[in-house]
């Protein structure tokens, strides 16, 4: 529907003004704030710093939040963030997994540091293993996105 000129009341003399907001800047705005958050987000996620390695692929399409295993480079494990003594991660696995199993499964993140010993690494997936927690996902830098050393 067109929209011409409001009838003013002196007489058909002059425009009266328009009550309509213009909400274009505002959804530019929003647009953009939107992309600088969707941006620094990913950035924000993880707290333990890592050297992780490179590889090409693809990343995971998921809907629940994972649980996130870091090793860091002296080889300590930490479970979202939290430190966990050696001796305590099998039970800790154990109540992560809640006797879910199989697809039920929380889907986990492992974040291991380039530098540490690959038996390291296999120790605790294979902890993981044992508990039931078999939907694991090493987590990389995409080729280009790191730091090269």
């Amino acid at each position: 529907m067109a929209m011409g000129p409001l009838p003013s009341r002196r007489g058909g003399r002059g425009r009266a003004p328009m009550a309509e907001i213009n909400v274009t800047p505002l959804v530019d705005v929003m647009l953009v704030l939107l992309i600088i958050f969707m941006i620094a987000a990913p950035l924000m996620a993880s707290g333990v710093p890592v050297d992780l390695p490179d590889s090409r692929a693809s990343p995971l399409d998921q809907n629940d939040k994972p649980i996130q295993i870091s090793l860091d480079p002296k080889g300590a494990v930490y479970i979202d963030e939290e430190p966990v003594p050696d001796g305590s991660l099998a039970d800790r696995l154990t109540m992560l997994a809640g006797g879910r199993t199989g697809k039920d499964a929380p889907q986990i993140f492992l974040r291991a540091d380039r530098s540490l010993d690959y038996g390291r690494v296999m120790k605790v997936m294979g902890e993981l293993n044992h508990a039931g927690l078999n939907k694991v996902a090493l987590v990389t830098v995409g080729e280009g996105d790191g730091e090269k050393p």
